[in-house]
C-alpha cells in the first residue's frame, strides 16, 4: 500500500503524484478539489463547527468560505505561464522530499532562497520553512501526534499530556538518548517519548468531499444511481446496509449522510524484512460511492497511524478512543457541512456500519479472540473443536455443520472424522446477544483506566481448579470492545468482515505446499500420528522401516515428481492479458520443483484459475474435483 505524505509525517510513496504531473487547468475550482482529495485528502485542523440551524444555508458558511479563499490563492500558477505546478503543488512536493531525504529546516530555507532567485519574476514560493508550514497548515495539511505508553496503557493527552510517566504501569514515558552533537566529556540528553500516535481527524476530510459538486453528486449515487434489482454489486445491496436504515430511520432519510468501512493490520514499513517491526494503521472509507470508487486510493482516509516496533494487540483501542469520539459526535451532534452541487449547508452526519480486517487482527478489534478452543466467533461456545497431542494445536471437525443439509460431505465420514454429520448449524448470535454475553461474564475493556487496573488485580488472582490447573472458560471473549461505545454498534447486523484476499493467500499456500511435499506442508510425521489416534485415514498411518524408523506412506494429494513437472510448466508457460495479473510465471523454480514469492493477488489468479486447470494430468480425479469445488467456491465468493 502507497501512503501519501501529510505535512511532516515519516510517510512517503514509492511514485509521484499524477496529479503534480499532469497540466493543471487553473481555471477549474473543482479541479483543485479533486487534486487535494486524490493527493492529500487532510483536515484543516485550525476550523471550527458552526452550530447546526433548522433551515437550509444557502451558499457556504463562513468557515468555508474562508478555506475557498485560501485555496484559490495557493492554485494560482508557480509563476506566469507555469502550466505543471501550481504555488501549493510545487511546495507539497518540495516538502515531500524534505522528509525523504532528512533535509534540515536551515538547509530548506536556503533552497527556497536560491530557487526564489533562479525562477522567473512573480514566482510565489514562499522565504523560509516557516513561511511554508504556515501555507500548508492554514489549508489543512496536519495532524496531531500524542505521545503513548510503552505498553500501550493510555495516551498522554487532554487532562494526561503533561504526565512523566504512565497512570496504570508506572512505566516512564521517556526514554533517555545521549546527544551525538554534545561536548566531548559532557553528557547532554533530550526527552523524547518511547512511543507516538498521529491522529488524522475525519469530520475535515469527510466535508471536503461535499465542496466538488462532481463528488458530492457521487456522495448520493448509493441512493440516485444504484440499480436495485436484487444484483449484490454495492454495499448498499447487502441486507446489513438495508436492516440498518431501517433501524436508523433519520439517519437513512438523509441520503447525503455517510457510511463507513474501517480496516486495519500491521504491515513492516521497511524494505528489508530482516527488522522485525510492526506499524499499524487504521484506515476509513466512505461508501457512499459508486463501487469503482468507494475503495481506490483517493478515498481511503488515513486515521491513525500507531508507530511499532511491536503491534498494539488487543490494547488497539487505547488508540482508537479519539476516532470513536469523533464518530460519536457525527452521529449525534453532526456536522454543518457545504454541499457545492446544490450550493446549500446541511447537517452532516455519518455512521461505522462494519470493519474489514484478517482472521488475527479480527481478534484484536473485535474482543473474541480467534485461537484455542472457541477460535470460532460465529459459533462461539457452540463450537466442536477437539486437541492434538502430536500436533499441540485444535482442531475444529464440527464445520460440516454449515453445509447445506443435503450436502454429500454430511455422510462422508470416512474422509473427515469418522462421524456422520446431521446436526444443524449454531445460530450466530446478535450484536446484543454478545454484549449481554460480555457483561454478563464480567468482561471490561483495554482502554479504560479502571478496566486496566481491576484487569490487572484479576490477572493476579487466577482462578485455579482441584487439579492446581487454571479453570478454562466457556468463551474466548478477552476484552469488551471500544466499537460498542457507538450506540448503534450491538444492532449492526455484521460488525466485522473478513478480508478474502487474505484467506485466499493462506489456502493457496497451504495447498500448494501440500500438493508439492514442501517442507512448509502440514503433511508431517506429527498430523499423521493424530490420524492414527484418532483412528482415520487408515492408508495414511505410520509404518516403521527397516531401520527403525517412522515413514509415511505416500499420499494420493501429493505429486509426484513428473507431476510437479507437468503443473509447473502450466504455471510457467500462463501468460495474462495485460492488466489481469502479474507474471506469475517468474514464482516457478523448476529445478526445485516449487513456488515462492507468492502476493495476494498471485494467489487470487491461482486458486481460481490456474490451479483447477493445472493440476487435471497431475493428481487422482477425486482430488482434482475437491480443488475445482474450492476455486469455485472463491470464484463465487468474489
Amino acid at each position: 500500500m502507497n501512503w501519501i505524505y501529510h505535512g511532516e509525517s515519516p510517510i512517503a510513496t514509492n511514485h509521484a503524484n499524477s496529479e503534480i504531473e499532469t497540466e493543471v487547468d487553473l481555471n477549474v475550482q473543482d479541479d483543485m478539489f479533486e487534486m487535494l482529495h486524490e493527493a492529500m485528502g487532510i483536515p484543516n485542523m485550525g476550523e471550527t463547527d458552526d452550530p447546526p440551524s433548522d433551515a437550509p444555508q444557502v451558499g457556504p458558511n463562513q468557515t468555508t468560505s474562508h478555506f475557498l479563499k485560501l485555496l484559490e490563492g495557493a492554485q494560482l500558477p508557480l509563476y506566469p505561464g507555469c502550466k505543471r505546478f501550481t504555488a501549493l503543488s510545487f511546495i507539497v512536493r518540495m516538502m515531500h522530499n524534505k522528509v525523504l531525504h532528512g533535509w534540515s529546516d536551515k538547509s530548506f530555507t536556503g533552497l527556497l532562497k536560491n530557487l526564489a532567485s533562479a525562477f522567473p519574476e512573480g514566482v510565489l514560493l514562499p522565504k523560509s520553512y516557516y513561511e511554508a508550514r504556515k501555507i500548508t497548515k492554514d489549508l489543512g495539511f496536519t495532524y496531531q501526534t500524542w505521545d503513548a505508553c510503552r505498553n500501550n496503557c493510555m495516551l498522554f493527552r487532554n487532562d494526561d499530556i503533561n504526565l512523566d510517566e504512565c497512570k496504570v504501569c508506572k512505566k516512564s514515558r521517556w526514554e533517555d538518548k545521549k546527544d551525538s552533537t554534545a561536548d566531548v566529556g559532557t553528557s547532554k540528553s533530550k526527552k523524547k517519548a518511547v512511543k507516538q500516535v498521529r491522529y488524522f481527524p475525519l469530520k475535515p476530510r469527510l466535508k471536503r468531499l461535499f465542496m466538488s459538486s462532481k463528488t458530492a453528486k457521487l456522495m448520493r449515487w448509493h441512493a440516485e444511481e444504484r440499480e436495485n434489482d436484487g444484483v449484490f454489486r454495492h454495499p448498499a445491496d447487502s441486507m446489513a446496509w438495508k436492516d440498518f436504515d431501517t433501524k436508523n430511520s433519520d439517519f437513512s432519510n438523509e441520503i447525503r449522510n455517510v457510511r463507513l468501512g474501517l480496516a486495519s493490520d500491521g504491515f513492516n514499513p521497511f524494505r528489508t524484512m530482516n527488522i522485525v517491526h510492526s506499524t499499524w494503521p487504521v484506515i476509513v472509507f466512505p461508501y457512499n460511492l459508486p463501487p469503482s470508487l468507494c475503495m481506490k486510493q483517493p478515498f481511503l482516509f488515513l486515521s491513525l497511524l500507531i508507530d511499532g516496533p511491536k503491534g498494539p494487540g488487543d490494547k488497539i483501542d487505547v488508540y482508537l478512543q479519539p476516532l470513536i469520539e469523533e464518530l460519536l459526535e457525527l452521529w449525534e451532534r453532526g456536522v454543518e457541512t457545504w454541499d457545492a452541487s446544490s450550493n446549500e449547508m446541511f447537517t452532516l452526519h455519518a455512521s461505522l456500519l462494519w470493519t474489514i480486517n484478517d482472521f488475527p487482527a479480527y481478534a484484536n478489534l473485535s474482543g473474541w479472540s480467534t485461537k484455542g478452543q472457541y477460535a470460532c466467533p460465529c459459533c462461539n461456545s457452540e463450537i466442536d473443536s477437539c486437541w492434538l497431542s502430536n500436533g499441540k494445536k485444535h482442531s475444529y471437525g464440527g464445520h460440516r455443520r454449515w453445509l447445506p443439509n443435503g450436502h454429500r460431505f454430511r455422510k462422508d465420514g470416512k474422509n473427515f472424522n469418522a462421524k456422520l454429520e446431521f446436526r444443524a448449524k449454531p445460530n450466530p448470535l446478535s450484536g446484543v446477544d454478545l454484549l449481554r454475553q460480555i457483561e454478563s461474564e464480567g468482561i471490561v475493556t483495554e482502554y479504560k483506566r479502571e478496566d486496566l487496573l481491576t484487569r490487572k488485580r484479576k490477572l493476579a488472582a487466577v482462578e485455579v481448579d482441584a487439579h492446581g490447573k487454571k479453570k478454562r472458560k466457556p468463551h474466548n471473549w478477552k476484552k469488551k470492545s471500544i466499537f460498542f461505545e457507538l450506540p448503534y454498534w450491538k444492532h449492526n447486523l455484521i460488525r466485522h468482515n473478513l478480508d478474502v484476499m487474505h484467506i485466499e493467500k493462506n489456502v493457496c499456500d497451504n495447498v500448494l505446499w501440500t500438493i508439492l511435499g514442501d517442507a512448509k506442508s502440514k503433511d508431517n510425521l506429527n498430523s499423521r500420528r493424530d490420524l492414527q489416534e484418532m483412528n482415520i485415514k487408515n492408508h495414511l498411518h505410520l509404518k516403521i522401516d527397516e531401520s527403525g524408523k517412522p515413514k509415511a506412506p505416500d499420499a494420493e494429494f501429493e505429486m509426484k515428481n513428473n507431476g510437479k513437472d507437468l503443473f509447473l510448466n502450466v504455471i510457467h508457460e500462463y501468460r495474462a492479458p495485460d492488466g489481469h495479473a502479474s507474471n506469475i510465471s517468474r514464482r516457478v523454480r523448476l529445478q526445485d520443483r516449487t513456488m515462492g514469492g507468492l502476493k495476494s493477488h498471485d494467489c487470487h489468479i491461482l486458486v481460481q484459475e490456474l490451479i483447477p486447470l493445472a493440476i487435471r494430468k497431475s493428481l487422482p480425479k477425486n482430488v482434482v474435483e475437491v480443488l475445482i469445488d474450492l476455486g469455485n467456491f472463491f470464484k463465487q465468493l468474489c
